[in-house]
């Protein structure tokens, strides 16, 4: 059975709700995995998004921060929730997807603007969370399980996921480090970059603009922070993968766009 995924730091789905509509009716995904959602689960807009069609939702809400969500048209069931760095902050969600297919919605923190764990607590946090989520993965998965990995990991790992490789190298996002922690965690069961099996380097590759550029799409100053991962068993099941870049114009955009694969289940 052919299922379309995508993925989508919405930040705050109550405030960009009709974007979220109009991503279900042009896209029609079957699972939206929502990261970055800002509301507690009991004001989550349920009702609107069934409405759309997504009856089966998963919900990990905070107020005003964070969050992850799993909306879908097909059936889901819950698999088990997981906090990290000792803090319920609402960052990653598990379901089982028919086939068996254990699908992960993380949202990785940012790790502020300074890239020294000692002078930065954020950046501390955000190490400390990436070694986490490997040593899990390392030790309770296996490579041969059924598996999908998505959401905003808030790391940028090839020089062609930027704008300037250069001149990033020392800028939250893109320093050695993260990208060092980012690659142990892919290796943990030998994750699949999936977009990058469509669209391999050294071609540029962004699923997010920042608010601060007066015209995102004239300086074009990217980043791919926004991935999907398969583990091998699901490599030659791979349909497609594509980046809405249009979605960072629509009216209230969020500074991330969507990002959908497709793949037989």
């Amino acid at each position: 059975m052919p299922l379309r995924l995508t993925t989508w730091n919405i930040n705050s789905v109550r405030l960009r709700l009709p974007l979220l509509l109009r991503l279900m009716q042009q896209e029609k995904p079957d699972v939206i995995c929502l990261q970055e959602i800002k509301v507690e689960d009991g004001l989550f807009p349920r009702e609107a998004i069934a409405a759309a069609g997504y009856e089966h939702q998963i919900v990990r809400g905070m107020k005003g921060y964070n969050g992850v969500a799993i909306l879908s048209r097909i059936p889901l069931e819950r698999g088990e929730d997981r906090s990290w760095c000792d803090r319920a902050d609402s960052r990653h969600a598990i379901a089982m997807l028919p086939g068996n297919i254990e699908l992960h919605n993380f949202y990785i923190p940012s790790g502020g603007d300074i890239p020294d764990p000692v002078q930065n607590a954020k950046f501390a946090h955000k190490l400390q969370f990436l070694d986490q989520v490997t040593d899990w993965l390392g030790a309770e998965r296996k490579r041969s399980r059924p598996m999908i990995l998505v959401g905003d990991l808030n790391i940028a790992p090839l020089e062609c996921d930027v704008w300037s490789h250069k001149q990033l190298l020392d800028v939250v996002s893109h320093t050695p480090i993260e990208v060092e922690k980012l690659s142990r965690l892919q290796g943990t069961v030998e994750w699949v970059d999936a977009v990058r099996h469509f669209a391999p380097p050294p071609g540029k590759l962004y699923t997010w603009w920042s608010y601060r550029a007066r015209d995102w799409l004239a300086s074009d100053r990217g980043r791919r922070l926004d991935h999907v991962w398969v583990t091998p068993p699901l490599r030659k099941n791979l349909r497609s993968a594509s980046v809405l870049r249009d979605a960072r114009g629509w009216q209230r955009a969020s500074d991330h766009v969507p990002v959908t694969i497709e793949l037989d289940t």
